[in-house]
């Protein structure tokens, strides 16, 4: 089974990101530029929140809020569940599973190095299936 590592050696670990001042409006500019569904909330390399299409069809679209004079501060999610490089795939569904998330910062000494998504995770997982039925049908022809 992959790590997160693995995983970001292999889609890239670009990050995409936003001041907290920023405006809900700006923030999804950045998702929609970028083909994300999720934006990390940083002061200065400081994690301080993160930001999901979710959380703006849920907490500004639905409460009737201005999307340009509101502040991604007020509708970010502060409490941001991050893994390492060396947690596995496995490990990483099933927090997302857990907690109803759709993707984990990755965070190595204190610093965000990546973002994975349940996407990524599940394309790792089926290409080591794929992987793995290859090896046991040589196996089973040799």
């Amino acid at each position: 089974m992959r790590n997160v590592q693995q995983i970001l050696d292999q889609k890239g670990s670009r990050i995409i990101s936003a001041a907290p001042t920023a405006s809900v409006r700006e923030v999804i500019g950045l998702m929609a530029e970028h083909n994300v569904s999720a934006v990390l909330i940083m002061k200065g390399n400081e994690l301080v929140g993160i930001s999901t299409e979710r959380d703006y069809a849920r907490k500004v679209m639905l409460l009737g809020r201005n999307s340009a004079d509101t502040p991604i501060s007020d509708i970010m999610t502060a409490s941001v569940l991050c893994v390492t490089p060396g947690d596995t795939a496995q490990r990483c569904m099933s927090l997302m599973t857990e907690k109803k998330i759709r993707h984990l910062p990755v965070r190595e000494n204190g610093e965000v190095i990546g973002m994975v998504s349940i996407g990524d995770l599940v394309k790792a997982v089926i290409e080591d299936q794929q992987q793995e039925i290859q090896q046991l049908q040589q196996y089973i022809s040799s």
